[in-house]
């Protein structure tokens, strides 16, 4: 998405991540998602370059499953897990438009994609947790799969996906099932579904299926800042990048980019208003006039927001991956007014079983 003021706008440059990683460090946040693909840095090599500034921080490395080799993609999890003192997570991808796909040479339908994920996922899993793993299917075949050494602590693998064949990966071979920011009627239905669904695939008990959802996230002392910084954001859209992001949405394949952009179905152009297109309760839908991906941004006072948390919280979701623009005042804003308002209410931190596990930021 574009600032309002496009001289806002900054390159990801070593210096300017490295301030964004250590203030989340300092801040309290439990991790940062980096995404993958030809629009941004490499996940792997941005992150692996900010071990050594930061503390505590995890990293949870957005990668595509089809370009990497499983064994590859183990080692490289191994040594991760060895140079970070076990601060790995990893984020797999499957859904991305043809052109981007056709990019890396990965001309594979969708299903097949989520088929070979599974095979992907499954010879990961086992070359970082044996000796000698043998696995042959219709993707891949490897035989004495492992690693130097298995990691103390496996990363969590988190995924996601709206269509069947997403929800079926997720159900059989990952530890968090991600889900864009809809609102809490259709989100609600989509967790018991996929508790539905484990149950069926005979998930284990003790491996139970986590939930995590991703907002962008504006964040203030007053619910009317909040809301006159979401109009700043409207201002600053061009209608033509409106209307061509329209486009591109329609042509979509993606289940989950078609069912963000029926949050804004109906707006014509760019509103005056910003509350035009408050979706839900402090849920905004106007950063998917322009953006791709998690289009929806929670709007409001620290108490405000902390509600809808608490909401989402209820439904099932522990993991809350949050973004704002720009990257480095927003975490400082959300860190110093958002965390503290969660801890008061028990929500984040050392707490019991039930609070928040994480909240992560997005850069």
């Amino acid at each position: 998405m574009v600032p309002a003021d496009p001289g806002d706008a900054r390159p990801p440059s070593h210096a300017y991540l490295a301030q964004v990683a250590t203030a989340c460090d300092q801040l309290g946040f439990d991790a940062v998602l980096t995404p993958c693909g030809t629009g941004c840095e490499d996940a792997w090599i941005s992150t692996a370059a900010l071990i050594g500034l930061t503390q505590r921080l995890r990293f949870l490395v957005a990668f595509r499953p089809g370009l990497l080799n499983p064994t590859q993609a183990a080692q490289m999890a191994a040594t991760y897990q060895q140079m970070s003192g076990g601060r790995l997570m990893i984020n797999i991808v499957i859904g991305a438009e043809p052109t981007e796909l056709a990019r890396f040479g990965d001309f594979r339908s969708k299903d097949d994609r989520y088929r070979r994920s599974a095979e992907f996922l499954t010879i990961m899993r086992g070359a970082l947790t044996s000796d000698s793993f043998d696995f042959a299917g219709d993707f891949y075949r490897v035989e004495q799969a492992t690693t130097r050494s298995s990691p103390t602590v496996a990363p969590p693998i988190f995924f996601g996906g709206a269509s069947d064949a997403a929800e079926r990966v997720a159900v059989e071979h990952v530890d968090t099932y991600l889900t864009w920011g809809e609102p809490p009627t259709m989100v609600a239905e989509r967790v018991e579904r996929l508790r539905g669904l484990a149950v069926e695939a005979g998930r284990p008990d003790d491996r139970p299926l986590g939930f995590g959802i991703r907002f962008h996230v504006i964040t203030r002392d007053t619910a009317d800042e909040a809301w006159e910084e979401a109009a700043r954001l409207l201002r600053g859209m061009d209608p033509d990048a409106v209307a061509a992001a329209r486009a591109d949405f329609a042509a979509t394949a993606s289940v989950g980019q078609a069912r963000m952009a029926q949050l804004h179905q109906g707006t014509d152009g760019v509103p005056d208003d910003p509350r035009d297109l408050e979706i839900s309760p402090n849920l905004w839908a106007g950063v998917g006039l322009v953006r791709g991906g998690a289009g929806t941004v929670l709007v409001g006072s620290h108490a405000e927001v902390a509600d809808r948390i608490e909401e989402y919280h209820r439904i099932g979701f522990r993991e809350f991956i949050l973004s704002g623009y720009p990257h480095l005042e927003e975490a400082w804003r959300v860190g110093e007014g958002l965390l503290p308002e969660l801890r008061r209410r028990q929500l984040l931190g050392p707490a019991p079983a039930a609070a928040v596990d994480s909240v992560f930021t997005f850069r």
